[in-house]
């Protein structure tokens, strides 16, 4: 048997398929020896027992066979009703109708919710004693006659609350189990990407620094030469294909740079990338905000920013429970500062814990570091979070 009040029903595994049986098997057989004790031993109403038991019989299999009843409580309550009423009448008719209210008791704590169950389970226990004392010979009185029907009410009643919890704990762990390889598999594509990216900022830096520098050198000495030499010189026009060559080249170097750049910033600038990534967000409310003079930063910078706001905007949704963000991008003389505020819960940042569980702070600081820059966290629990990084401005960005 399934937890009734699971969100959604899972297969049926081999040993909850054998309890199911095992109950089906059990009433079945408690009516087939009602009926044949009536039918051996002469009852005066053996006719009516026979009958009350295949009626019971052929409700129980009704409900047994429809679907309705597994989905809809309500449909559930309508089935345990003409049970309990078909049981009533074999109780009228025969005391073995007493046995039927083992397996009804099971019955009715599976298919309602825990406290209509418990009293479900009271209602039959109490129309059991009726029963017996209504067929005890002269309508005597004994423990018995309380104690089997309640006793048996309370092992229905604890064997089912002991399955339900080993039931919950088991879909804990399952949950748990899940969403452990769903993140697994999710760091490994974060982790993939990252590489991929990480890659494509290293070259676009390597061609940057190296190859595009170099060309813009040596375009600069020829044009040095150029002009010192006389204006009728022969080697002016190889010095003007080589500067030509050169600045070719240069434009190349610097189309494949642009080529590396990572998705978000291959179709506008910085700012207009951070704009997106605040219109994109999930829960909160993010406002963009930018200040100071725009300039041109170098593809290592504007990277580094970028992903650093992705990180604190990702925990900001992921664990601020916050209604309100916003993401400063201020240009300075000599720096450029990028600021994330929410009104979240907030945290203490020196308890928090490092590596991926840290919230990937870890991660920002490096690559804030790594530039030279400086980055900041200011917390406390329930006053919300300010994350700040400030890179210094290269000499040719500044």
């Amino acid at each position: 048997m399934a937890d009734p009040h699971s969100p959604a029903p899972r297969p049926l595994t081999p040993v909850t398929r054998v309890l199911r049986l095992c109950l089906h098997g059990l009433l079945f057989a408690l009516l087939a020896l009602a009926a044949g004790r009536a039918v051996t031993d002469s009852a005066p109403r053996a006719g009516w027992v026979v009958a009350a038991c295949a009626a019971l019989a052929a409700v129980y299999a009704a409900g047994v066979l429809a679907p309705a009843v597994r989905r809809s409580p309500r449909a559930a309550a309508v089935w345990l009703s003409g049970l309990g009423a078909a049981w009533a009448a074999l109780l009228v008719v025969s005391p073995d109708g007493l046995w039927i209210a083992f397996p009804l008791y099971f019955l009715e704590l599976h298919l309602l919710r825990l406290r209509w169950g418990i009293a479900a389970v009271a209602v039959t226990a109490c129309a059991a004693i009726g029963g017996f004392v209504a067929h005890a010979p002269g309508g005597a009185l004994s423990p018995g006659a309380f104690l089997g029907p309640l006793l048996g009410g309370a092992v229905a009643v604890a064997t089912v609350l002991g399955y339900q919890a080993l039931y919950r704990e088991s879909e804990r762990r399952r949950e748990l189990i899940e969403e452990l390889i769903a993140t697994r598999a999710e760091l490994a594509a974060a982790e993939r990407d990252a590489g991929i990216l990480a890659e494509r900022e290293r070259l676009a830096r390597e061609i940057h620094d190296t190859l595009a520098q170099g060309l813009s050198s040596i375009q600069l000495l020829l044009r040095a030469a150029e002009r010192s030499l006389p204006q009728d010189a022969p080697a002016l026009d190889h010095i003007g294909r080589a500067r030509q060559a050169a600045q070719d080249n240069l434009a190349e170097a610097r189309r494949f740079v642009r080529a590396l750049t990572p998705p978000d910033l291959e179709h506008g600038s910085l700012a207009a990338a951070l704009e997106r990534l605040c219109a994109a967000a999930p829960g909160p409310r993010v406002r963009f905000c930018l200040s100071g003079a725009p300039r041109v930063l170098p593809t290592p910078y504007e990277v580094a920013l970028l992903r650093i706001a992705q990180s604190a905007l990702a925990n900001v949704v992921r664990h601020a429970r916050a209604g309100r963000a916003e993401i400063t991008l201020t240009f300075m003389d000599a720096s450029v500062t990028l600021d994330v505020v929410d009104d979240g819960t907030g945290f203490d940042p020196s308890s928090a814990p490092s590596g991926e569980g840290g919230f990937g702070l870890p991660a920002m600081r490096s690559r804030a570091e790594t530039l030279g820059g400086l980055f900041t966290v200011e917390s406390s629990p329930g006053q919300g979070t300010a994350v700040a990084v400030t890179l210094p401005l290269p000499l040719e960005a500044s």
